[in-house]
């Protein structure tokens, strides 16, 4: 199957592309967001990296500004992490430049797939991406990143700037892409339109009531009106606020204690998964 198949994608303007993988279906489908700036294009998440995003990129004209030529030279292309959970971090092999949260760089560069939770099986993948592949053969490639982010930094494109949030508690490297300018955030998977996950390994109950407070002092002082997040649809200022709170509000013993059951299952599974090796 060519990237061209594997991969669909929509214009939400202003330089901003949605991206998706077609024959994935599953909830833990990851949204890709292409952003482009005027010296510099910033891929957020990659997916599962099946087939070629940067060739899908390329090939598609998502690189190309209107009325460019086609051999016209393109901008540098960094492919940012928003954490290095399989859905979002498969990808990253295939790019040149990548940036990852210091907290998950050295997970990333040793291919970890116990702290990258890699969970995929058969039947969320309807369509094969290349004749007699099955999911137990999928593991998160080791990368080296070449940018390791910090809470504040701040990425350049040239006429948008997008600022690196650490916001974990879903896992310890996770990060938000906030654009000021524009009041748009890049959530990845510290929060989406549905039930936050926080019974992972690496994940953390006081860290993401903390992350949680973070995102409602971003709807209180009007920083934020749109949020694209890691999977599922957007939403805005008002659903942020809603979701954050929620989260604060049922973090007490009872959701800990259950939370700390689940998280121990999941562990157990997650390393007698990854254990197994691939024929």
């Amino acid at each position: 199957m060519s990237a061209l198949e594997w991969y669909a994608h929509k214009s939400l303007g202003d330089g901003i592309f949605w991206i998706q993988e077609r024959f994935y279906e599953s909830g833990n489908r990851a949204n890709i967001w292409l952003v482009r700036g005027s010296e510099q294009d910033v891929v957020i998440d990659t997916g599962l990296g099946l087939r070629s995003l940067p060739e899908y990129l390329y090939s598609s004209g998502l690189l190309q500004d209107a009325g460019a030529k086609e051999d016209a030279a393109c901008r540098p292309l960094l492919a940012v992490a928003t954490h290095v959970h399989f859905d979002h971090s498969g990808g990253l092999y295939q790019f040149d430049r990548v940036a990852v949260h210091h907290a998950e760089a050295e997970a990333l560069a040793r291919g970890d797939n116990f702290e990258t939770v890699t969970w995929l099986s058969d039947s969320e993948v309807v369509r094969a991406p290349s004749p007699g592949w099955r999911a137990r053969q999928f593991r998160v490639q080791a990368v080296q990143p070449t940018l390791i982010l910090q809470d504040g930094d701040v990425i350049n494109l040239g006429d948008r700037q997008l600022t690196v949030m650490h916001m974990p508690g879903h896992s310890r490297g996770s990060i938000c892409l906030h654009d000021k300018d524009r009041k748009i955030l890049f959530s990845g998977d510290v929060v989406y339109d549905g039930s936050l996950i926080d019974w992972l390994p690496y994940s953390r109950i006081s860290d993401y009531v903390g992350t949680c407070e973070r995102l409602i002092e971003l709807v209180d002082r009007g920083l934020v009106e749109k949020v694209l997040p890691g999977h599922f649809n957007t939403f805005g200022a008002e659903r942020l606020f809603r979701l954050a709170s929620n989260y604060i509000s049922k973090a007490g013993i009872c959701h800990k204690v259950s939370t700390f059951a689940m998280r121990s299952l999941a562990s157990l599974a997650l390393r007698v998964t990854n254990s197994r090796t691939s024929p």
